[in-house]
């Protein structure tokens, strides 16, 4: 077989019509070794090719007799002296980081670690040969797609809804789509599951993440299996698990994307870049570790042999390196180029801004984000935090960054589970949470805004239960949140009782309707609309079957209240006021935008502030008074909206502002009677808002 010099760039194996390059960093190897596999069930590899030329720590090769389809991976030589951070060992064939497509899967076996099992990980390495077992590359050549003059939604995030989604749980168990393409990229593309996201009204899909994964090793050992996916082996590779077949993977995710588009529906990423499938020190050698692990990993400064691990995942990728750095922006621009995608979630953003080694808004990653043209447009959106030391940074990103709001879920679940002293609280919320992003010179855009998640209970499970029920994932119920603020209506489980079943049903109204209505952007966790149940698991993350999977089959009360969902998001985009770029300036200036309303009458004094026992209040947006004009500088004018909100366990009387009296008022949403029509209410110079419920009043224009 020839070999040229080849060039060090670009990374990974590129086919250019001719022949392939291959270029693979590692700055303390002493020799590389290019594997080629002549097919997918090969133990061996049937032939290695040394690599003769290094350029900038980078081992390169060009062979103009290798073409796409070729199966390759590498076997890396160098140190074992776990003691300074080195752990090469060429027994274990590892792959290309900057791979763009596998030829076989990971196959789980004691020959993938590096060193000697039942040891410490520091002592001698293991030489069984891992080739059997490996994930193998193949050479991608350039496949033409049709994107059919696919373009990007342009959307603001004011204007934004999201909607939280696992690929395969998603549609799994829809009997309208086929069912080949149950569960796959392909699902999400069929006409039954975008029809129910125009339907729902959200404007944007988040899907868990989608990368290539391997399951833990001590997962894999008790047959189960990391549904969620947060356990990166690629950042080039969609997941196999969510495609028809393994070799069209990247065509099906493509496809689903341009069918999103079609649909004028936006499509965010959830990428794990803080950590990768390796693991600890204890951990396979699957691909970084074997390559290059001191250059790859944040090592402990005082015991190299270990990892700092501000993930809780066992290793932390180094974003301080310009190589770490490079292969996250490398990745970032092919999923933003490549597969059309429009934003991205980052898990555990914290871990990725910190330089040595506490937060800053100013680390590498986020300054190269910043200036990248590729990227300009791309909605951002950060996990605001991690396990390390200093972790929880909510309010801190730069400007550019939306953030998920757990201060938002935590208080608007003690509002309406009738905690004490939860007013103020919740009127930042509604607000857009100016204490938090307002110092900073920001929006309320950067708020994204939550009650529900993936990783906790879903909604029906929030009403429903008191105590985490996680026994099934097998560790002792030791895992997942303890303190989520829930509150199961007086029956902890299943019940057939219907006095606490409409309570239940209310309370989610009362969630989902508070979302909705709050400035900032909503997201709506999947399967909440048709009332998914985990049976109170609130980390189901290792389970692949109908017990994460959204039910299609709906109960009478769930499709009443995906009804009601649809009617909310409806209402929320009908309305400007909500969908605010600009946070709200209060009564003390001239046009109050907004007035704080007590039951009773007038607005709220410091003293109803701060009174512990007060569980109700009203809000009163102005819609004459919002700042942004549309794109032709003409002035925005919407509707002002009353919102009463009484988490009381008693009926209260709410007296309607003076001046806005007798007949000015139209009630559009109230939660205790989620199908009674818009009415005017006449006369009244009160209403009556039942004990834990909410109404909406829109005030009558002459």
């Amino acid at each position: 077989m020839r070999v040229w010099p080849g060039s060090p760039a670009p990374l990974g194996a590129t086919f250019d019509g001719n022949g392939t390059n291959f270029a693979l960093f590692s700055d303390h190897a002493t020799k590389v070794e290019l594997c080629l596999f002549d097919r997918p069930g090969a133990r061996v590899e049937q032939r290695r090719v040394p690599f003769a030329e290094r350029t900038n720590g980078v081992w390169h090769a060009y062979l103009p007799d290798v073409r796409p389809g070729q199966l390759y991976g590498y076997r890396v030589h160098g140190p074992w002296d776990p003691a300074l951070g080195h752990r090469f060992n060429p027994a274990k064939l590892v792959l290309d980081p900057y791979a763009r497509a596998f030829g076989r899967e990971l196959d789980w076996d004691t020959a993938l670690f590096g060193f000697e099992r039942g040891t410490d990980g520091d002592g001698p390495p293991d030489m069984s040969d891992s080739a059997p077992f490996a994930t193998l590359a193949v050479v991608s050549g350039h496949e033409p797609f049709d994107w059919l003059g696919d373009r990007r939604p342009v959307r603001p995030w004011s204007d934004t809804v999201i909607y939280e989604a696992h690929v395969k749980g998603a549609t799994a168990r829809h009997e309208s789509i086929p069912p080949a393409l149950r569960g796959t990229f392909l699902g999400l593309a069929c006409p039954p599951f975008i029809e129910h996201l125009l339907g729902l009204g959200v404007t944007a899909v988040e899907l868990l993440p989608v990368h290539a994964h391997a399951d833990e090793w001590e997962i894999a050992e008790t047959a189960r299996t990391n549904y969620w996916g947060y356990n990166t082996l690629s950042f080039f590779v969609p997941d196999a698990r969510f495609a028809t077949s393994s070799a069209t993977r990247t065509r099906e995710f493509k496809m689903m994307v341009r069918a999103l588009h079609e649909a004028g529906l936006e499509v965010i990423l959830d990428v794990v870049y803080n950590h990768t499938a390796e693991g600890g020190h204890l951990g396979p050698t699957l691909s970084w570790r074997g390559i290059d692990n001191r250059s790859y990993y944040r090592l402990d400064p005082g015991r190299p042999s270990r990892y700092e691990d501000f993930t809780g995942c066992g290793n932390t990728l180094d974003l301080r390196h310009p190589r770490g750095l490079q292969l996250v922006m490398d990745s970032l621009r092919f999923w933003v180029t490549e597969m059309h995608v429009d934003g991205f979630r980052f898990d555990l953003t914290t871990v990725l801004a910190r330089d040595s080694p506490e937060f800053t808004p100013r680390a590498p990653l986020l300054q190269a984000i910043a200036q990248d043209p590729m990227l300009a447009g791309v909605k951002l959106i950060a996990e605001p935090w991690d396990v390390g030391p200093g972790g929880f940074r909510l309010g801190q990103f730069p400007a550019g960054w939306s953030e998920w709001n757990a201060y938002f879920r935590d208080d608007v679940r003690r509002f309406w589970r009738g905690d004490a002293g939860m007013l103020s609280k919740l009127a930042y919320r509604l607000s857009g949470s100016s204490d938090l992003f307002g110092t900073a010179r920001r929006g309320p855009t950067a708020s994204i805004n939550y009650v529900i998640a993936h990783d906790g209970f879903t909604l029906a499970d929030l009403v429903s239960y008191r105590e985490k029920h996680n026994d099934a994932n097998g560790e002792g119920n030791r895992d997942g949140e303890t303190n989520n603020f829930s509150w199961n209506c007086g029956v902890e489980g299943p019940t057939d009782d219907a006095t606490v079943l409409e309570q239940r049903d209310r309370h989610r109204r009362n969630l989902m309707t508070t979302l909705i209505v709050s400035i900032g952007v909503p997201m709506i966790s999947g399967g909440d609309e048709v009332g998914r149940s985990q049976q109170g698991n609130n980390n189901a993350y290792c389970h692949d079957s109908p017990l994460s999977w959204t039910p299609w089959r709906l109960q009478d009360r769930d499709r009443d209240f995906l009804a009601f969902v649809r009617r909310l998001v409806t209402f929320r985009m009908s309305h400007p006021v909500f969908r605010r770029s600009t946070f709200l300036n209060g009564a003390g200036h001239a046009a109050a935008d907004v007035r704080w309303l007590r039951p009773e009458g007038g607005e709220m004094t410091p003293a109803d502030w701060a009174a512990g026992d007060r569980r109700a209040l009203g809000m009163l947006l102005d819609g004459r008074t919002i700042p942004q004009r549309t794109a032709r500088g003409e002035p925005i004018v919407g509707a002002t909206l009353l919102v009463l909100f009484n988490a009381s366990d008693a009926d209260l009387a709410f007296e309607l502002p003076a001046a806005d009296a007798a007949g000015s008022w139209i009630l559009v949403l109230d939660t205790a009677e989620p199908t009674r029509p818009a009415q005017p209410i006449g006369d009244q110079r009160t209403l009556a808002v039942p004990a834990g419920s909410l109404v909406v009043l829109q005030k009558l224009t002459a």
